[in-house]
């Protein structure tokens, strides 16, 4: 598939925009480390921009959470490590808020 030829705002527009995903899963990353929001809010979002963010970034973003754990929370829990938020399947989701979220 050939790269479609953009003009200058329209290049402009894609790169503010694409600004603001970085940004917003930024923030919501470092929310999540601080305990300002929590997994379960997370998951439940429907913003595009942290639908299409890794889960593996995600669990790194959890509070004693490391790459190394956060691999072997991957391979225990059965989820792809290319998989991305918006791709969890509900049993996977599950086992992820049973591991990781509290009830509360």
């Amino acid at each position: 598939m050939a790269v479609p030829e953009l003009s200058t705002d329209q290049r402009r527009a894609a790169l503010e925009a694409a600004t603001a995903a970085r940004r917003e899963r930024a923030e919501v990353k470092e929310a999540l480390k601080r305990g300002r929001v929590s997994l379960r809010e997370v998951l439940a979002t429907d913003s595009p921009a942290v639908r299409k963010m890794p889960v593996r970034a995600l669990l790194e973003s959890l509070p004693d959470i490391g790459k190394v754990r956060a691999d072997r929370l991957l391979a225990e829990l059965q989820i792809s490590e290319s998989r991305r938020v918006r791709g969890l399947g509900p049993q996977q989701r599950d086992r992820l808020l049973e591991r990781l979220a509290p009830q509360g």
